[in-house]
């Protein structure tokens, strides 16, 4: 299916913050192309379906993207957004990423009604979060805490700390921010404290493979520096297979033109956790990821991989 000059379909979930980010990518395609109509197709996918089980346990990020692809491939959407990362380290065959956009703010954010900072919860506090990789550093850093699993969508996560089923919670900033909910921010976590999710507060663009006239036209959207950042991010993740059932976090940046990543592979309960930095050449991002994949594996990454393979 080429791209009609006059229509384009951006198929989403159907989440409050993933219209927020389709509707965004509709304004910015709207201001480039102004005599284009740009429809959004709302989803449920199987991720939002099933809220009863943490995401690990039921199959991972892929949920979240299946749905929106298959729309991809039947002719109902031209583009697919999401939250890079929520996209599978490995995209199936025909699909490919056309544009990352400029990222938001990618730190963990700490919200509680009772405590400003993490630090000051004490002993026994319940902490809730969506993510092994949260969970992991978090008990890492305060073995004293206890973490229980926090799924919906985000709407759901703060209403269940106001109705005092936790202490604190831990969310992505960006998703607070961009859905003018910055005042929920109770703290900010420093990337060191917590490293991100890999491609955390950045948006992609999904396409069908072999649509070079759709590229083109959605590489307006596409911020280099942010590109750069996740495609090191990702390459970290592929290098260590990693997935929802996996406590690994990378963070890139550029400082003054050199390409700086941060990652770290955990057990889930925070014991055994290996850390590491390096830098390289931003032209070839791929390979300043692969490099800090190498680092963690020689500090003892793969021996964490292992065991937690086992016991999957």
């Amino acid at each position: 299916m080429s791209v009609p000059s006059s229509r384009l379909v951006i198929a989403t979930r159907e989440s409050a913050l993933a219209l927020w980010q389709a509707r965004h990518i509709q304004a910015r395609l709207q201001t480039l192309y102004p005599h284009m109509a740009v429809d959004i197709l709302g989803m449920t996918t199987t991720g939002d379906q099933i809220l009863n089980s943490p995401l690990a346990r039921i199959g991972g990020k892929g949920l979240f993207v299946k749905e929106l692809e298959q729309a991809l491939d039947d002719g109902r959407a031209d583009i697919a957004v999401h939250s890079m990362k929520d996209v599978p380290m490995n995209l199936p065959q025909g699909f490919e990423l056309a544009a990352i956009g400029e990222r938001e703010d990618p730190r963990d954010a700490f919200v509680s009604n009772r405590y400003v900072h993490l630090e000051d919860l004490p002993a026994g506090s319940v902490v809730g979060t969506s993510s092994l990789r949260r969970q992991s550093q978090l008990m890492a850093r305060f073995p004293h805490l206890k973490v229980e699993s926090l799924r919906g969508n985000l709407q759901t996560r703060i209403r269940k700390l106001d109705e005092g089923q936790y202490d604190a919670i831990i969310l992505a900033a960006a998703g607070l921010k961009r859905l003018g909910l910055d005042s929920r921010i109770t703290a900010l976590i420093a990337p060191e404290q917590s490293i991100p999710a890999v491609g955390q507060g950045a948006l992609g663009i999904e396409v069908r493979a072999g649509r070079p006239e759709l590229r083109a036209l959605l590489a307006p959207l596409n911020h280099p520096e942010t590109a750069i950042c996740v495609t090191a991010e990702r390459a970290v993740s592929r290098a260590l297979a990693g997935s929802c059932q996996v406590p690994l976090g990378a963070h890139a940046r550029l400082q003054n033109g050199v390409l700086v990543i941060t990652g770290f592979v955990a057990s889930i309960d925070g014991r055994h956790l290996v850390r590491a930095v390096t830098s390289g050449d931003p032209c070839d991002p791929e390979a300043v990821g692969d490099q800090l994949a190498q680092q963690l594996v020689a500090q003892g990454a793969d021996r964490i991989l292992a065991e937690l393979e086992q016991h999957a």
